[in-house]
């Protein structure tokens, strides 16, 4: 028996959205497709999103959940020390939460008549950047202020831009979104001081939150529609490099491939920070799955792969909103030159 997306989601609980994010990012792919292209689901599929389900509980991001899964002689230790840091961090959010609610109580029994609404909303979103930040992340990142700053009021003009232009239905292929979408991935980068570590919980909460999108503005329409417009900046340059069959297939492939990089590039990063070998087990766990993601756009034919490599050494442009810098890069080859080839 075969399950639509749709059913499968009203039985599991989850949205469809977000089974079509896990089927993107590769961790829940549909064994079958109906002839009008519906996503179709076998016993197998609801198995592994059975899984999936347990391991998100267990405090695991979708990154490890792939890695575990690919996997099932995976060490658990560090699940647990995961699980830990996730309870000490609701410990921590609860007792912030209760502080604030003290201090609004104070205020009403003093007689004084605060923006009620204002202030619960502000509660909300601090509440929420709690959920995904640290406080010193949160100092860090100018853009997850709730007070009005000259860099959230640039988001907005650009978030309100971006908006007009889409509804105006401008292709994202168009100059005019190009640009747009290099303001963003400029500012982007500007404000989280190009740490992949924040990018990645910034991913995160507007996946998670509809409370965020509706706060910023930012919905995961326009996400979409700046990384497709951005995406284009890039074929400009790989098509100088590849044949219009190997530019097709990446064409085809590249957002949805490369919409499953931000969690790993940032616990890639979070490896290297913490001087972790590039020869140590996890890290060539991670650099094997970034190779599968590479392939997933590039192909399997080593001479794509190598014009690639050689439109990146000439382009570095073409890391720039990633949150890939040379270091890491050299740090993943470094890991890469370790496995062992099938």
């Amino acid at each position: 028996m075969l399950l639509k997306v749709g059913k499968l989601a009203k039985h599991c609980g989850l949205t469809v959205r977000t089974l079509h994010h896990y089927d993107a990012i590769g961790l829940l792919t549909p064994s079958a497709r109906s002839d009008s292209g519906y996503r179709l689901y076998n016993r197998e599929d609801i198995a592994r999103l059975h899984q999936i389900q347990a391991l998100r509980l267990f405090g695991l991001s979708l990154v490890n959940i792939g890695i575990v899964l690919a996997n099932p002689g995976t060490h658990l230790s560090t699940i647990v020390d995961q699980q830990i840091q996730m309870l000490d961090s609701q410990i921590a959010q609860s007792t912030t939460l209760r502080d604030r609610l003290a201090q609004l109580q104070d205020q009403l029994q003093r007689g004084e008549e605060p923006e009620l609404a204002e202030w619960l909303m502000t509660l909300e979103m601090m509440n929420m950047y709690d959920k995904y930040f640290t406080k010193e992340e949160q100092k860090r990142f100018p853009l997850l202020s709730t007070a009005e700053n000259t860099t959230v009021a640039e988001w907005a003009e650009l978030v309100e831009s971006v908006r007009e232009v889409m509804e105006m239905k401008v292709p994202s292929q168009s100059p005019s979104a190009q640009t747009l979408a290099k303001r963003w991935m400029t500012m982007l980068m500007r404000d989280s001081h190009g740490d992949p570590r924040l990018l990645a919980k910034l991913n995160m909460m507007h996946f998670n939150e509809p409370s965020a999108q509706t706060k910023t503005g930012i919905t995961l329409d326009m996400i979409s529609y700046i990384q497709q417009a951005y995406a284009e900046t890039k074929y400009a340059i790989y098509q100088k490099y590849l044949s219009p069959q190997e530019m097709g297939f990446l064409r085809k492939n590249y957002t949805s491939s490369t919409g499953k990089f931000p969690a790993l590039i940032a616990e890639v990063f979070q490896h290297m920070e913490d001087g972790i070998a590039p020869d140590d087990p996890r890290v060539r766990q991670l650099a094997l799955h970034w190779m599968e993601i590479v392939r997933s756009y590039a192909g399997d034919d080593p001479e794509t792969q190598v014009k690639l490599r050689e439109a990146m050494a000439q382009h570095p442009e073409l890391l720039d909103g990633s949150g890939i810098d040379r270091r890491l890069l050299g740090y993943v080859r470094q890991a890469m030159s370790q496995l062992k080839p099938h």
